[in-house]
């Protein structure tokens, strides 16, 4: 097989959440104990820092990483969904996996593969950790997919387990309630392992004690342990005395510089060399040293052009806070969703002064750009539906100057497909 007809057969065959939704969720984790067991537990083979949350993971990931990498370290990076190419989920440092490695798995094991019929994301994390625990990896810092207690990733013993902030997401999998989802993600904390919060919330913080509690826990609130300072890009912190360059400038990526920095100073603390000029140096480097992509990211065009992964309630509230604080001309939003996200709180917040791009991703989730332009509607959005993102974008390009500001945000396969 080649490694494009490997990649054909994994997206047809196997059950994929982000193409077709809730029916490839498999709620339990008996299948990839199943492959773990078949390849001798590679996942027991690696020291993995475990990472889950609502909004930020993947960049509280890459930040975890970046820092560990610039201190010297082979680092395994897992991370979901993708945005261009299949093997960002897997990379060792900055390098994805070689496609010839994919394909060797593929062709190997196909028929236990076949046996077990597990989904495509749980196969895609034991190709990981079977990759990481071949290659030797000194650290291996691993995102959950969606939730944590079911997740896939959740048969890793962690050095330390992180959870970045709680906001409502996959309702129809995970709970309607703040505390419903927060109970999902608290699946990851484990027996005597240190566990960051990221967002102290009134609603999950008891939740999260307890738990810990129960687990002997030691358990950390990063907004409570680490005081910021930020002025323009710049992020101080007073109590270690350490002030860096941020190299990811979202509105949100204050909070996750702090989660993943409490992180640090947890894995600092149980002995592991990690110096604070290594952290500085890999926080201001992290698109450098682990290849991140899509979180806030600015086109590169005569246009002010820019890419965001909001897609939620939490995610696209801080973007309009964002926005309000922005001289413009004219603002043009290009966005799509998929099916199953609930909309309604989150139309409600989007600016209604914005001329909007509704499009579709070229996914069968996709919500068709028509019925997201009547559903806009409702809420006060106005603008046009196109079939495709690249028309959608297109359109908004040609009818704007270097004083607009151009946003693309919904589906992260939205931005994908820009990218």
């Amino acid at each position: 097989m080649t490694y494009t007809q490997v990649l054909e057969y994994l997206y047809s065959k196997l059950p994929m959440y982000s193409r077709i939704g809730a029916v490839a969720y498999k709620k339990d984790l008996s299948r990839t104990i199943r492959l773990c067991q078949y390849l001798e537990h590679p996942q027991k083979k690696l020291k993995c820092i475990h990472i889950a949350g609502t909004n930020g993971k993947g960049s509280v990931t890459h930040m975890v990483a970046s820092a560990l990498i610039a201190q010297g370290y082979r680092v395994g990076i897992y991370t979901s969904p993708h945005y261009k190419d299949f093997r960002e989920r897997i990379k060792i440092n900055s390098k994805y996996i070689p496609k010839k490695i994919i394909s060797q798995f593929i062709q190997k094991h196909k028929i236990t593969i076949e046996e077990i019929e597990p989904s495509f994301f749980e196969l895609t994390v034991v190709i990981a950790f079977h990759y990481f625990a071949e290659q030797k990896v000194d650290y291996a810092v691993i995102e959950t997919g969606l939730g944590g207690r079911l997740d896939s990733t959740n048969v890793i013993t962690p050095l330390v387990s992180v959870i970045t902030n709680i906001s409502l997401d996959h309702t129809d999998l995970l709970g309607e309630t703040l505390q419903e989802i927060a109970f999902e993600k608290a699946g990851i904390i484990k027996q005597s392992i240190p566990v960051v919060v990221g967002r102290t919330q009134v609603e999950t913080e008891n939740l999260f004690i307890q738990k810990a509690n129960t687990y002997n826990s030691k358990i950390h609130f990063a907004d409570q342990e680490i005081q910021f300072q930020k002025t323009d890009n710049t992020i101080f912190i007073p109590k270690y005395n350490i002030n860096f360059e941020a190299d990811q400038l979202g509105p949100y990526q204050s909070e996750n510089y702090r989660t993943a920095f409490q992180c640090l100073i947890v894995l600092m603390n149980s002995g592991i060399l990690i110096t604070l000029d290594n952290i500085k140096n890999g926080f201001q480097n992290i698109a450098k040293f682990t290849g991140m992509i899509g979180r806030w990211q600015w086109k590169k065009s005569n246009l002010r052009i820019l890419l965001d992964s909001a897609h939620n309630e939490d995610g696209i509230a801080s973007l309009t806070e964002w926005i309000q604080k922005q001289k413009f001309k004219q603002l043009k939003i290009v966005c799509g969703f998929v099916k199953d996200k609930s909309l309604d709180h989150i139309l409600q917040l989007f600016p209604q002064q914005a001329l909007y791009y509704f499009t579709q991703a070229k996914i069968p989730r996709a919500l068709s750009s028509n019925e997201l332009l009547q559903k806009g509607k409702s809420y006060g959005l106005h603008g046009k539906a196109y079939r495709t993102v690249s028309g959608a974008l297109a359109s908004a390009k040609r009818n704007s100057s270097s004083d607009d500001l151009i946003i693309v945000c919904g589906s992260i396969f939205v931005v994908a497909e820009v990218i």
